[in-house]
């Protein structure tokens, strides 16, 4: 039988080679390259066609989200999970817009990481444990605990929560964003306004509170 060929995209050495052991320990798979930056996953996709890519999303520079975007454009037969430390549905759904077709949690073990690549690989949507207990209990308790609800958020402003934990200002997130001033502060007011969040200051605690 054919292997599956993978290619690791993480800016932690530590977790591409454990990854790396793991995956080269099951003859189901192949380590097609190890990618420690978004660029570079995009590059080593190109070039050496894997089957699948485990990306995780908060890398640095270019994000796992803008690879996933840049793949998919360049190499659509192959197939993205998204890999992240965040079990926030909505960074799922970005992904899963952006053209990946799978998403796991950190949090996952061995054997669901391994079931994961499997079921993506024969043309399925793979959604780890960890976020589906999430999105069922947000479903049947309506959030109503009244912890801000960071799914509310668009894209653009999950964008913008990230550039601010980041440390930049709204003239510096316009900037990076090629938009106005104006459009950033519009945005930063409707995030406070979604999470039902005071001012700047407490949504700052809020992001580093929850890990976004």
């Amino acid at each position: 039988m054919k292997k599956i060929k993978v290619l690791l995209a993480d800016d932690h050495k530590l977790v591409r080679e454990a990854w790396a052991f793991m995956l080269s320990n099951d003859t189901r798979f192949e380590v097609a390259g190890a990618a420690s930056t978004g660029d570079e996953a995009v590059e080593l996709a190109n070039t050496l066609n894997p089957d699948i890519v485990l990306m995780d999303i908060n890398m640095g520079n270019v994000s796992g989200f803008e690879a996933t975007r840049k793949i998919k454009n360049n190499s659509p037969a192959t197939k993205v999970i998204g890999v992240s430390m965040h079990s926030i549905p909505a960074y799922v759904k970005k992904m899963l817009k952006l053209g990946a077709k799978g998403y796991v949690t950190k949090n996952s073990d061995k054997d669901e990481l391994i079931h994961s690549i499997i079921e993506v690989h024969q043309g399925k949507t793979y959604i780890c444990e960890e976020i589906r207990n999430i999105i069922a209990r947000h479903e049947l308790d309506g959030n109503q605990d009244g912890t801000p609800n960071i799914n509310l958020l668009s894209q653009r402003e999950l964008e913008i929560v990230q550039q601010i934990k980041n440390g930049f200002s709204s003239k510096e997130i316009a900037g990076n964003l090629g938009v106005s001033i104006k459009t950033i502060e519009v945005h930063r007011y409707n995030i406070l306004k979604k999470l039902n969040l005071r001012n700047s200051a407490v949504l700052i605690n809020f992001i580093n509170t929850h890990g976004i």
